[in-house]
């Protein structure tokens, strides 16, 4: 069938069907249109009968690089955008990809949700407070030694030794517990 009769078969104008042979997304043979391959096409490309118009991204924001293609010889336009969306893991259909875009946008809302609600942290800021809190006790190990020396050095026996360590170490525990105490 020509060009015309399928722009009717779909209750489109010809100038949609001209835009759909650009793209790439007729078949046929000859002059002709292979009515049966395109609409397997269409169907792959199109939802319901309508049209998808595709808009560039505008500007440079971040994601929206630029995509070099290298057309192969004896391959057509249609064939080195199936390689490339291939080769980038879109191999899907239109279904299939808004499937998957709807997925993706319901796990994003909910890992705002789930951000808001305090059940999900950022894990750089985990990582600076237990950095924080490790360095604090450090600091107040390594004064130990220091500050306790003379208090250990009266010690007569080992157990008297024993002892007083414990208390320190205790002591040491116990104020370190109480900084990190956040007011209720």
């Amino acid at each position: 069938m020509n060009q015309a009769k399928f722009a009717e078969l779909h209750g489109v104008s010809r100038k949609t069907v001209t835009k759909w042979k650009e793209r790439g997304w007729l078949v046929f043979a000859g002059d002709q249109v292979d009515a049966e391959e395109s609409n397997a096409l269409l169907k792959k490309y199109r939802r319901d009968g309508v049209a998808i118009t595709v808009t560039p991204p505008e500007g440079n924001a971040p994601g929206n690089k630029p995509v070099e293609v290298t057309k192969r010889a004896g391959e057509s336009f249609e064939q080195a955008a199936v390689r490339v969306l291939t080769a980038n893991g879109a191999d899907m259909d239109l279904d299939e990809a808004r499937r998957v875009k709807e997925n993706y946008l319901a796990l994003l809302n909910q890992l705002e949700y789930d951000e808001k609600a305090g059940a999900v942290v950022d894990a750089t800021e985990v990582a600076a407070a237990v950095g924080s809190e490790y360095a604090k006790v450090r600091t107040r190990l390594l004064a130990i030694p220091a500050e306790q020396a003379p208090r250990v050095h009266r010690c007569k026996t080992v157990a008297e030794v024993q002892a007083v360590l414990q208390e320190i170490i205790v002591e040491a525990l116990e104020e370190l517990t109480r900084d990190g105490a956040s007011p209720a």
